[in-house]
């Protein structure tokens, strides 16, 4: 017998519990990111994101496996769009919401979903998402942006797969930025250099980690956040205190890049390290500056990985401008748990359709890359 239990939040694990079963690989699952969220009011039942993670402890009596789920009343923050399948469920007199949310709130970033200290618990940790949503009447479970190696899981136990796609940029073994533009086509390798020479002319740009990001940093930060955030989304999801949070839990993994005027920052990019990836967060200015965001959010992403020997730079969802920058179109993976018989069809439907057109539309952009053609 296997006995899963649901808590209150992140916050009701130790950090080292927590993270013997997350690991220290991806940044977002880690118990600093997923506490700041709930303790700074970002991800919280009162925004739409009341945490539900679910945990079978070990014969030690330890978390062995744990998945960060939320209860969630909206599909806000979450980038992989259900939407449709919401309206079309309220339609045939359901209630779509609220909906099992297994994710990291607010990051279109690939991951684990199963934390698992003991990777045996894996089928047991899904079958409980499973009992969860079926025994609080739930319209479905839904495990958003799952790195690949767990999406078999999924499969096994049956939930629908999803595919989407996003930008990366691969490291090919490039000694410095100069030697990936090597790579690229002569007409692609120049307009570039003109774009991060426009950027940063009358410009400083500096990269800030670890201590010496002080919360004057995290001010203006702050504003520049919240301005795309008013923009792009309407509300910004994260509030001031996340940022200080992050700043005093995780420093040693933020790369805060910022483009100073006369010693005054106009605009930044927030980057998380990663055991093998940069992955590439928010950005915002307060002054519009031509290829200041292709500068901060990509090349800048680009000059830091080459310099820690790191795979490749996540740069966020969407962005079909990122191809020209030699970002790469990708797959990305999510699973889907809906218990209704028929509108699990007509999902099912839907995802086979949309599977193909999203392999086409990969293969497609595959040819656009401004990598030189062998």
């Amino acid at each position: 017998m296997v006995t899963a239990r649901t808590a209150e939040g992140v916050a009701s694990f130790s950090k080292e519990d927590w993270d013997a079963c997350a690991g220290d690989a991806n940044p977002f699952v880690s118990w600093d990111f997923l506490s700041a969220l709930e303790e700074s009011g970002s991800a919280t039942a009162r925004t739409g994101w009341q945490p539900v993670p679910i945990a079978i402890d070990g014969a030690d009596g330890r978390p062995a496996a744990i998945l960060p789920a939320y209860a969630k009343s909206h599909s806000q923050g979450e980038y992989v769009f259900d939407h449709g399948w919401a309206d079309a469920w309220h339609r045939a007199g359901g209630q779509y919401y609220p909906k099992l949310q297994i994710a990291v709130p607010f990051s279109p970033v690939p991951g684990p979903r199963l934390l698992l200290r003991d990777p045996a618990l894996a089928p047991a940790l899904i079958a409980a998402a499973e009992a969860l949503t079926v025994e609080n009447d739930l319209s479905s479970a839904h495990a958003t942006f799952v790195e690949p190696e767990q999406i078999p899981l999924f499969e096994a136990a049956d939930w629908l797969i999803r595919t989407d796609r996003q930008f990366h940029w691969a490291n090919r073994g490039y000694a410095s930025f100069d030697d990936f533009l090597g790579a690229l086509a002569s007409r692609k390798r120049k307009a570039i250099r003109k774009e991060r020479a426009a950027a940063v002319a009358g410009l400083e740009i500096v990269r800030l980690t670890g201590t010496a990001i002080e919360e004057r940093h995290w001010d203006a930060f702050w504003h520049f956040y919240q301005d795309t955030g008013s923009r792009k989304w309407g509300r910004p999801y994260l509030t001031r205190a996340f940022f200080s949070l992050l700043g005093q839990r995780m420093a040693d993994k933020v790369v805060l890049v910022l483009a100073l005027r006369e010693g005054t920052p106009i605009a930044g990019a927030l980057n998380l390290i990663g055991a093998d990836t940069l992955y590439g967060r928010y950005w915002g200015c307060t002054e519009e500056v031509p290829f200041l965001h292709f500068e901060l959010c990509y090349y800048q992403a680009i000059d830091i990985a080459i310099e820690r020997g790191l795979a490749r730079v996540e740069a966020g969802a969407q962005g079909e401008h990122k191809l020209a920058r030699g970002y790469e179109p990708v797959a990305t993976w999510s699973a889907h748990f809906i218990p209704h018989p028929g509108f699990r069809r007509a999902v099912a439907d839907y995802l086979e359709q949309e599977r193909r057109a999203i392999a086409a539309n990969i293969e497609g952009l595959g040819e656009y890359t401004p990598f030189r053609k062998v």
